[in-house]
């Protein structure tokens, strides 16, 4: 069984190595990639059953309706905002993302990341590539014994609640709801008032914009981390802005190329905030990862057995 028309919507050649265009070809009749704002979209849409998305995608009721065919809506990538879950659903349209696949890259860089910071590595690489090898004046801090917190704990979460738990460090947890795992529950508050360590790992979903605000940013204590490796969306701006003018903690983040410009150059005036590209989720180990799941969810659809269903 195949797909009869295949529709890749601004997912470039390099997207996939070629043994995986080759996979996608032998499970579709025909496929054609378009720019989201191609005028042939629309048309192309009538007689579509599977349409292929890349990073961030806006797909509303309308490219919904114009597919009146359309079984299956596969994600290039993890987040899946910007497709309208409950007009998919309506329809009976499932629409799978990459959950997964790029977990324990992102795990690691958060620890990566958070040990950058805490361990003062910035200014002892800048001292040794000077020659100076004197250590005074140099602050580090310890995982161990610290107060941990992650905001979502999914698959993500749930991997750096694992990595800061193996450094000794008293993990605690926000969630939609609680779950049987050895951490602390607490609410958002209590967490952002209580740890030194904060890593948001939040799926973005309307129910989580400005999740991070005015109201509960500045119970975020003194000399702490604050790390998100998710969309901006998730924390204000502003309400960050004020905050890290308090020059008393350091916020981190690899979503910059998805900021608003005004937001960007806000963040890059304050000196304790880090924004790195968008590099968490990238190692060789989870390209591969991410090429087997965007065909597996294809085949798995095909065969019966849909994977890595969002909706």
């Amino acid at each position: 069984m195949k797909f009869k028309k295949a529709i890749l919507i601004n997912i470039p050649d390099s997207s996939l190595d070629q043994k995986y265009w080759d996979q996608l070809d032998n499970l579709v009749e025909q496929r054609i990639s378009l720019n989201r704002d191609d005028p042939r979209l629309m048309t192309e849409l009538k007689d579509c059953d599977c349409l292929l998305l890349g990073f961030q995608v806006p797909i509303g009721k309308d490219v919904l309706d114009a597919a009146p065919n359309l079984k299956l809506i596969n994600i290039l990538a993890t987040a899946y905002g910007t497709v309208d879950l409950v007009a998919a659903t309506d329809k009976g349209i499932s629409v799978c993302n990459l959950g997964g696949y790029s977990t324990e890259s992102v795990a690691e860089f958060v620890m990566a990341a958070i040990l950058h910071e805490m361990r003062s590595i910035d200014e002892g690489l800048a001292r040794a590539r000077a020659g100076n090898y004197d250590f005074g004046g140099i602050r580090a801090h310890e995982l161990k014994d610290s107060n941990f917190g992650v905001v979502g704990l999914g698959r993500i979460g749930g991997r750096v609640a694992e990595l800061a738990a193996g450094f000794g460090a008293h993990v605690s947890y926000w969630s939609r709801r609680s779950k049987e795992v050895p951490y602390s529950y607490q609410t958002l508050d209590n967490l952002l008032k209580s740890c030194k360590y904060i890593s948001v790992n939040v799926a973005e979903t309307p129910e989580t914009e400005n999740l991070l605000n005015e109201k509960n940013i500045p119970l975020i204590q003194a000399d702490s981390v604050l790390i998100s490796t998710v969309p901006p969306s998730i924390i204000n701006t502003q309400a960050l802005a004020r905050r890290l003018a308090k020059n008393d903690m350091v916020f981190v983040s690899d979503h910059p190329d998805e900021m608003k410009k005004e937001d960007l150059e806000i963040l890059k005036a304050f000196p304790n905030c880090t924004l790195y590209p968008p590099i968490a989720f990238i190692s060789d180990e989870a390209r591969i990862a991410k090429q087997e799941t965007f065909i597996g969810n294809m085949r798995g659809f095909l065969e019966g057995e849909i994977q890595h269903k969002v909706n």
